[in-house]
């Protein structure tokens, strides 16, 4: 291997690797990403803040580590990026909003500080849609990112600026965070990678926030590491699922749960809900099955449960929120593009009582006990995460947001569940990629990471690309 070459190409499995052998130092390591980032950057604007200086120190420091025989983290050497709602000490919050600009932390957030002790380097921030509320990244504050398969389609959101990133091989290893999909609409419209860990495995808090979060935001929203090979997820995952008295919703909960029977059963669904799916998600679906059943998995076509009400559900209590305790504070601060989004998810969702909102928070239970009951006969769930490839630039502007729910349907199921979800991709269809998820019962991020493993043996990895010229 030469002193930089490829470097970027790399997985972050195999930098690790390469810098405890000492065939790479992490000096060079970090060069490699950063010579990458100043080739593929200006086009896609996914990093917003590339923190070169403070990451080739960081890099020293290691370099003088290995070189004294010290103890070295898993993650040792590894470049990673962090988005920018997401707290790194010293790095502005900015959530893509002018207001937030100079609103610097003085402390990482619970995950991210975990990922620096295991070795992890910072190497720069990363772009996101204003306050992570839309499925396309885009804000005032930064501009858009593109997608660098196709200029003219979206790279997803609210972690587009990570997925954008890694697909270009800007960087092995991002952060990014899931409310409404955000970890795999970007995986699967970039062609990367993406655990969504169950609600409480990852410890989370911001010290910038204003105030406490929603109660939906509380119980829906996750942190969780994105790249482009699915070993990469389970090193990170494994990294940043420890203890922080600041999240007290913090699991203890192990990494790898009690032995599953032999063959693992697979609930296949192309078309959740019987609501219309896209020919090449459809596909999709259909090549990780047959990928799974190769890999000696039990996989049938099954209807999933209550798919359409958990949307609903998330729909309410989700929209609800935003009207009531999110947008009236951020509507001031919030683009013209931000406000017509949100406003035509609000369209969708008439103002609840609060005895209304109370029932709709109650019955996300019962939908809960139906999918856990489901998870006994089917430990997997193989679905679509959004059923319509990668969208047109601006479609999620034009006030009519119903198709656009209807489509992330399986993603906001998942979320109104606190379900283990991942990311992986299946392969191009008409330039663009393609890719599943894999759903799990509750802890069960083992499963869905060995049955994504057993999909990317099968199918490959797609990236990273070089970004196609707009």
């Amino acid at each position: 291997m030469s002193a930089q070459g490829d470097l970027w190409r790399l997985s972050a499995t195999d930098l690790a690797a390469a810098f405890r052998s000492g065939s790479a130092s992490a000096r060079e390591i970090v060069e490699a990403h950063l010579g990458r980032i100043a080739a593929t950057n200006d086009a896609l604007n996914a990093i917003t803040r590339v923190l070169g200086d403070e990451a080739l120190a960081e890099a020293d420091a290691q370099d003088a580590a290995r070189a004294r025989g010290d103890a070295l983290g898993p993650l040792a050497g590894v470049p990673m990026t962090v988005k920018e709602n997401v707290d790194v000490a010293g790095s502005a919050t900015t959530q893509n909003v002018p207001v937030m600009k100079d609103v610097v932390p003085p402390i990482d957030a619970p995950h991210v500080a975990q990922l620096k002790r295991a070795g992890a380097i910072v190497i720069g921030r990363t772009n996101l849609p204003e306050f992570a509320l839309r499925w396309h990244t885009d804000g005032v504050l930064n501009g858009p990112t593109v997608n660098p398969w196709d200029a003219g389609r979206t790279p997803g959101g609210s972690s587009g600026g990570d997925a954008a990133a890694l697909a270009a091989g800007m960087t092995p290893l991002g952060n990014g965070n899931d409310y409404g999909g955000s970890l795999r609409v970007p995986s699967q419209f970039c062609g990367t990678t993406a655990i969504r860990p169950t609600y409480g495995r990852v410890a989370d808090h911001s010290a910038v926030a204003p105030g406490e979060l929603s109660p939906s935001l509380q119980t829906m929203a996750v942190q969780g590491p994105m790249a482009r090979h699915v070993r990469d997820l389970r090193l990170a995952l494994e990294a940043c699922s420890g203890r922080d008295a600041r999240d007290p919703s913090w699991t203890p909960a192990p990494l790898d749960g009690a032995p599953a029977d032999e063959p693992l059963r697979v609930a296949m669904c192309a078309d959740p809900g019987g609501l219309g799916v896209h020919p090449d998600v459809a596909q999709a679906v259909s090549r990780a099955g047959a990928a799974l059943a190769d890999a000696g998995f039990e996989v049938e076509e099954v209807a999933l449960p209550a798919v359409e009400r958990a949307a609903v559900l998330w729909l309410a209590i989700v929209f609800t929120d935003i009207r009531s305790m999110m947008l009236p504070v951020m509507r001031p601060i919030l683009g013209a593009d931000a406000i017509a989004f949100l406003e035509a998810g609000l369209a969708l969702v008439p103002d609840l009582s609060l005895i209304e909102y109370q029932r709709a928070v109650a019955e996300r239970k019962a939908v809960a006990r139906e999918w856990a009951q489901f998870h006994d006969r089917y430990p997997i769930v193989l679905s679509p995460a959004c059923s319509e490839p990668a969208f047109a630039v601006g479609a999620d502007l034009t006030g009519e947001a119903a198709p656009l729910i209807r489509a992330m349907r399986m993603l906001i199921a998942i979320n109104l569940l606190g379900l283990p979800s991942a990311a992986v991709p299946t392969g191009v269809a008409n330039g663009l990629p393609q890719g599943v998820q894999l759903i799990g019962d509750r802890y069960r991020e083992d499963l869905c990471l060995g049955a994504a493993q057993a999909i990317e043996d099968r199918l490959g990895v797609i990236t990273p690309v070089d970004p196609v010229a707009g």
